[in-house]
Order: C-alpha cells, then sequence, then structure tokens
C-alpha cells in the first residue's frame, strides 16, 4: 500500500515539472507562429470567397432557411 502513495507523490512532481517546463517554453516564444501572419494576407481573398460560397449553397440546400 505504500507503494501508491509513493507513486502518486512522484506522478505529482513528474507533473509539475512538465508543468514547469510548459510554462517556460511558452514564455520563450517557442510556440509562435512566425510564418502564418506574413501570409495570411495573401489568401484572406480565397477564404472569403469560399465562406460566402458555402452560405449562399447551405441557403439553396436548406428550404426551411429560406422564410
Amino acid at each position: 500500500m505504500d507503494i501508491i502513495f509513493v507513486m502518486i507523490a512522484v506522478s505529482i512532481v513528474i507533473a509539475i515539472v512538465f508543468l514547469a517546463l510548459f510554462i517556460k517554453t511558452v514564455k520563450s516564444g517557442q510556440y509562435d507562429d512566425l510564418y502564418t501572419p506574413s501570409v495570411r494576407m495573401l489568401f484572406e481573398d480565397e477564404f472569403i470567397k469560399k465562406d460566402t460560397k458555402v452560405s449562399s449553397e447551405s441557403k439553396s440546400i436548406n428550404p426551411s432557411n429560406n422564410q
């Protein structure tokens, strides 16, 4: 029974270490996306056209929404 308490303590310590490392990497900018913002403006029109196309198709497919 004592081994369960030891295993719980060890797992909590490991979880805290991983949480601390994760917070450290987030604060240092490890997960910052530097590529997407620079190319987002190149593809913005395509996204808008796809969104309006999908919304117009959904209106024509589902006649209950066309009241």
